[in-house]
Order: C-alpha cells, then structure tokens, then sequence
C-alpha cells in the first residue's frame, strides 16, 4: 500500500504561489511595457512639437504664441521627467516579480523533486513486495511438489 505524499499540501501551496507569481510577472511586465510606451509617445510628441516650433519661428511670430510654445515645451519636458521615472519604477518593480517568480519556480521544483522522489521510493518499495510475494509463492508452489512427488513412488 502507497503512502501519501505528506509534503503535498507544500506542493499545491508553491503551485498556487507559482501561478500567481506568473500572473503577477505578466502584469508588471504588461505595466512597463505601457509606461514605455506612453514616454514614447510624450518623446515624439515632444519632438514633433520643436519641429512645428522651428518651422514657426523662420517665419515672424508674435512673442506671445512663442512664450506659450515655449511654456508647453517645458511642460512637456516635465511630463517626460515625471514618465521617466514612473518607467524606472516600473522596470524595478518587473525586476521584483522576476525575483520572486524566480523563487517560486525554485521552491516548486524542490518540492517537485521531493514528490518524485516520493513515487520512486514508493514503486521501490512496492516492487519489492511483489517480489517478496512471488518468492513466497515460489516457495509454496515448490513446496507442494516436493511433497507430492515424496508422496509418490518411484
């Protein structure tokens, strides 16, 4: 008879841990991805917006519109400071969900090997049975015919 696995409730535990680990990587790294993306799209705003700005100013400008294309640019260059930063954030934050799927995958498989372990020594000890089992019938059977053929005569 098999005995249970008795470190099983650990396994399904990493399992679970695991899969959320997972799930969590994916989001971090779909929120990074975004943060990236959006700084992209403040950076080429930005440039698009010097290039109108160039543009604007070979020919003559009002010093007005020029102050607001210049106060929008700098407002657009704290809003990339700012993005910048919330991408940096964000890269440590996937980095920490590497981390720690990186550690959860460590513990499962720990926790796998030990179940595997587990089988092997269990179909070990099984086969060993079988084997003590077919001996002892061996043994009876030859026992049998040792009687049967002393019971005889020659």
């Amino acid at each position: 008879m098999t005995t249970p696995f008795h470190l099983q409730p650990l396994l399904n535990l990493a399992q679970n841990n695991n899969e959320s680990a997972t799930r969590r990587l994916g989001q971090l790294n779909k929120l990074e991805h975004d943060a990236q993306t959006q700084l992209n799209t403040l950076l080429e705003y930005r440039k698009d917006y010097l290039k109108r700005l160039q543009t604007a100013s070979t020919e003559s400008m009002d010093p007005a519109i020029l102050r607001n294309f210049q106060e929008f640019i700098y407002k657009l260059d704290a809003a990339i400071a700012q993005q910048m930063r919330a991408v940096e954030q964000s890269r440590l934050s996937t980095q920490a969900g590497r981390n720690d799927f990186s550690t959860t995958q460590r513990k499962l498989k720990s926790f796998d090997t030990l179940q595997q372990r587990h089988i092997e020594t269990q179909s070990k000890a099984e086969a060993k049975l079988e084997l003590r089992a077919m001996d002892e019938h061996t043994g009876r059977a030859t026992t049998y015919k040792m009687q049967k053929s002393e019971d005889q005569p020659h």
